[in-house]
């Protein structure tokens, strides 16, 4: 059996994790926020979990990038290929809004554990998340998009 499913597989099942755990990191750094309450060692453990999801999909994304026939095919034939909606989409702009995404949540994180208040922690981890999920979701092959579709779930 080829890596190339196995990958895929877990890239879409990680896409998941990654979006489970953002979420709930939005939710506990916008109530802890509002609601002036102290950051405590679980909200550093949701922060550093929430990062390291993110770059356990980077890894994934970018191992998947490098042996995917999509991207292979991009790269080979870049001067046709940036003309295909679907081949464009994997080849240059889901890779480019991710990274960009991975880089903002691994800021925000860096940031937040470094801020001097608890309010100040927990602002910064919203800002930061926030501003990375509304990049990740808007660059996921959903299954209903118009643009490009893929599966809610790969398997092998």
């Amino acid at each position: 059996m080829s890596l190339y499913p196995i990958l895929l597989a877990l890239h879409s099942l990680t896409r998941w994790l990654v979006l489970l755990s953002l979420i709930y990191a939005i939710y506990r750094s916008y109530s802890g926020w509002r609601q002036d309450k102290p950051f405590s060692k679980f909200d550093n453990s949701v922060r550093h979990i929430t990062v390291t999801i993110a770059h356990i999909q980077l890894v994934l994304g970018v191992w998947l990038y490098f042996i995917s026939p999509i991207t292979n095919y991009f790269l080979a034939n870049f001067k046709t290929a940036v003309h295909e909606r679907q081949i464009r989409f994997f080849g240059m702009e889901h890779v480019t809004v991710m990274l960009v995404a991975i880089v903002l949540i691994t800021i925000g994180s860096a940031k937040a554990k470094r801020k001097p208040t608890d309010q100040l922690k927990y602002k910064t981890m919203a800002v930061w998340y926030t501003v990375a999920m509304v990049l990740i979701i808007s660059s996921v092959p959903w299954q209903f998009s118009p643009l490009i579709s893929r599966p809610y779930f790969r398997w092998f």
